[in-house]
């Protein structure tokens, strides 16, 4: 590949990436997800109804208006460790496309930072770790203010078979 088709491939891969993301916290790093995929913010956790044999990072479902929707805890999805939720902590309701079709999704993150328009001159892609770590559901890093900024894309995060037995709850 000559340099100018390499920085072309990766002036388009930016290119598609920028846009408005809603930022959020867990632990002390910060990610962003692309506003389109937001369909709600609820702050503070709702009381939850635990489904049994579920994977750990699946916390349960809530009512939120007459739908069940089902709440991944993206802490213990992402590897972090658990910590007890507290009023900062926030449901974000996405909307997840997957095999199965569109599937409304709760994630819980420890808090909700802030929408940001960002523009492709911030982000670049995300580094390669090698074979064995799959970093496909990140879009890109985003530089701002100092700080790296991991943007997600949610419907990456959660694997198809995933997907399905949310689907079903």
């Amino acid at each position: 590949m000559t340099t100018s088709s390499s920085s072309s491939h990766l002036s388009e891969y930016v290119t598609n990436r920028q846009g408005k993301f809603l930022l959020f916290q867990i632990e002390e790093e910060e990610f962003g997800i692309e506003i389109l995929k937001v369909k709600e913010i609820i702050g503070g956790m709702m009381e939850l109804t635990r489904i049994p044999r579920t994977p750990e990072f699946v916390q349960g479902v809530i009512n939120l208006r007459g739908k069940v929707i089902p709440i991944l805890d993206l802490r213990a999805k992402f590897g972090f460790s658990f910590e007890d939720y507290n009023d900062r902590t926030c449901i974000i309701v996405v909307e997840v496309h997957g095999e199965e079709g569109v599937v409304l999704i709760g994630i819980a993150v420890d808090s909700v930072a802030e929408v940001l328009n960002i523009s492709s001159e911030v982000i670049s892609p995300s580094p390669s770790f090698g074979s064995t770590l799959d970093t496909s559901y990140i879009l890109g890093l985003a530089k701002i203010k100092g700080q790296v900024k991991t943007l997600i894309d949610i419907d990456k995060i959660i694997a198809s078979e995933e997907l399905v037995l949310l689907s079903s709850l």
